[in-house]
């Protein structure tokens, strides 16, 4: 149900004249879009102001020339035909009507509202908004979680950003690895990096949280334990920290802080004129092909070369490095089903699970399974998904770090398009933002052995032990749930055929799986609750944790989710 904001045409042309300051306009804009104030209601921007837009394209081919020539954000509704575009000069919304485009203004804002909004805000971050860190404060919290968690977490730099490596300050690109270190064997991983454009403030946050969460959930949260136990998590969460200080000071910089190509851009950067290189579209595979820019001073601009800015650099030789190559040379060759490793970049905002391709309209090879899970963690955070390039999901981009990822190395690559702004107000980050995401990138977590198989699987949820501390020898009644409907879109589901446990351990790691039965005497449906009675007799003292799964009809196992038990 639309606002009453959105659907009185009245309070719609007040909209459009107000300050941004009051931000009521933006609380989710595609829920708003169709009763925006159009072009005919409305005024162009006044010197200084700029719009946030929706323009509504012709054709696949308009999109793709709106996206180059205009400061078009990571949002495309492809049934209503529109893309959301950023426009700070009179000139370009003039073109824009004058095209015979519809632009819907969604909302309008001026750099000095949004700057005092900041600065009456007391805040021991980012001013005005509290809720996001600083790429001090990040980095203070990782090197935080290295020394209170020395069984888990080690930091490492991958390398400088642009401005230390000019010798002009800057930063290192660091990395925080969370493992149980005292089991060496090999690990399957999750690599989450955040802000790789930096105007884009909860994406860094949700990376530090995520990474938060599993340090304190270990020996706490069951499902935490044995993930740290058996997984590696590798969190990047200041990918483009020179640029991360641009934007904290509350322009909307999208790109590094490169200011050596010999053009002189806007400084300071305006939304489409900045210096610096989309660190998006510098990525070596496929680089230089559509929706990047030759343009230095344009948003999208590629750089001079593939991987040429050390932050692009640093990511890469990083991923490779603890990644295995698992696609074969061609463009047509598909990962294996068997393939390890789940890549997650953070970026804001649209509400999409994107994957690959996003430099083509065709489908990767992999496209079925990067399908299922990507609307696994669609279910999960409250996101559509859909393949970048594909017709009516966003649009053509080359040189993208998903990209690089999935076509070099054959990792199941994903970017979670967050939330519903750049600078998103801290209410509805906690709120609405973090938990969401935060779940999908547990479940991303969970899937990382076999991120190409195990999403087919149903989920097991609600697992408890009845009682769950007990004396050695009595028996335990283990109950969960398994469900093989938990996907946002048109996804295959199947009966539940089996359900199983395993103790300190998952089924992989070599421990014995023991069968449950169907709670209501037959598996017949999409959703079973199921039970089993564990004997503990010669059950060591201590915490033990019990891991359940279930298997779809398809001979598909989903992810393990566990409890603890405790003997006395």
């Amino acid at each position: 149900m639309k606002s009453a904001w959105c659907t009185s045409p009245s309070v719609r042309r007040i909209l459009v004249s107000i300050s941004a300051v009051v931000l009521l306009a933006y609380g989710g804009a595609a829920g708003c879009s169709s009763d925006a104030v159009s072009s005919s209601d409305a005024e162009p921007p006044a010197s200084g102001e700029k719009l946030f837009t929706h323009v509504h394209y012709k054709d696949e081919a308009d999109l793709q020339q709106l996206v180059q020539s205009y400061d078009a954000l990571e949002q495309v509704d492809g049934e209503a035909g529109w893309v959301s575009v950023l426009i700070d000069e009179p000139s370009k919304y003039e073109a824009l009507v004058a095209s015979g485009h519809r632009v819907d203004i969604v909302r309008r804002e001026t750099r000095t509202a949004r700057m005092q909004l900041r600065a009456n805000t007391e805040s021991t971050a980012i001013a005005g908004y509290p809720c996001y860190r600083t790429v001090e404060e990040t980095h203070s919290a990782l090197q935080r979680i290295a020394s209170e968690y020395p069984h888990l977490g080690k930091v490492t730099s991958i390398g400088p950003s642009w401005e230390k490596k000019a010798g002009r300050g800057g930063y290192d690109l660091l990395v925080l690895t969370l493992t149980n270190r005292a089991i060496s064997t090999p690990k399957p991983a999750l690599f989450v990096m955040g802000g790789l454009h930096p105007r884009e403030y909860t994406t860094a946050e949700t990376a530090m949280r995520f990474a938060e969460q599993m340090a304190r959930g270990y020996g706490v949260d069951p499902d935490v334990t044995w993930l740290l136990d058996h997984h590696e998590l590798h969190v990047l969460p200041q990918a483009n920290p020179d640029g991360r200080k641009i934007a904290e000071q509350g322009y909307y910089q999208r790109k590094n802080a490169n200011d050596g190509n010999g053009v002189r851009c806007s400084d300071p950067p305006a939304d489409d004129n900045q210096y610096g290189v989309d660190l998006n579209r510098n990525g070596s595979f496929k680089f230089n092909g559509s929706g990047s820019s030759a343009d230095p001073c344009d948003e999208f601009y590629r750089g001079p070369s593939a991987a040429s800015e050390p932050e692009t650099n640093g990511i890469q030789r990083y991923v490779a490095s603890i990644f295995a190559d698992q696609r074969g040379p061609k463009i047509g060759d598909a990962a294996p089903s068997t393939a390890n490793g789940v890549l997650v970049t953070l970026h804001s905002f649209g509400q999409k699970i994107l994957y690959p391709w996003a430099w083509s309209s065709s489908a990767p090879p992999n496209a079925v399974q990067l399908a299922t899970l990507g609307r696994k963690l669609g279910y999960l955070s409250g996101y559509s998904a859909c393949q970048t390039g594909a017709r009516g999901c966003l649009y053509i981009d080359s040189g993208s770090t998903d990209d690089w990822s999935y076509g070099e190395l054959g990792i199941a690559s994903y970017t979670f398009e967050m939330g519903s702004d750049f600078f998103e107000k801290c209410a509805t980050y906690e709120q609405s933002v973090a938990p969401g995401n935060l779940k999908a990138l547990l479940y991303a977590f969970k899937v990382a052995r076999r991120p190409y198989q195990t999403p087919s699987g149903p989920d097991v949820v609600q697992v408890t032990a009845s009682p769950n501390s007990v004396v050695a020898g009595a028996s335990i009644t283990l109950t969960a749930t398994a469900d093989d409907t938990r996907y946002t879109g048109p996804e295959p589901t199947q009966r539940i055929a089996a359900a199983r446990f395993t103790v300190d351990g998952p089924s992989w790691s070599g421990e014995i799986a023991i069968a449950m039965k169907s709670a209501d005497g037959a598996f017949n449906a999409k959703l079973e609750k199921v039970t089993a009675t564990l004997d503990t007799t010669g059950w060591s003292s201590g915490r033990h944790i019990v891991l359940v799964e279930g298997q779809d009809a398809q001979g598909n196992w989903g992810a393990p989710s566990a409890v603890f038990v405790d003997i006395r």
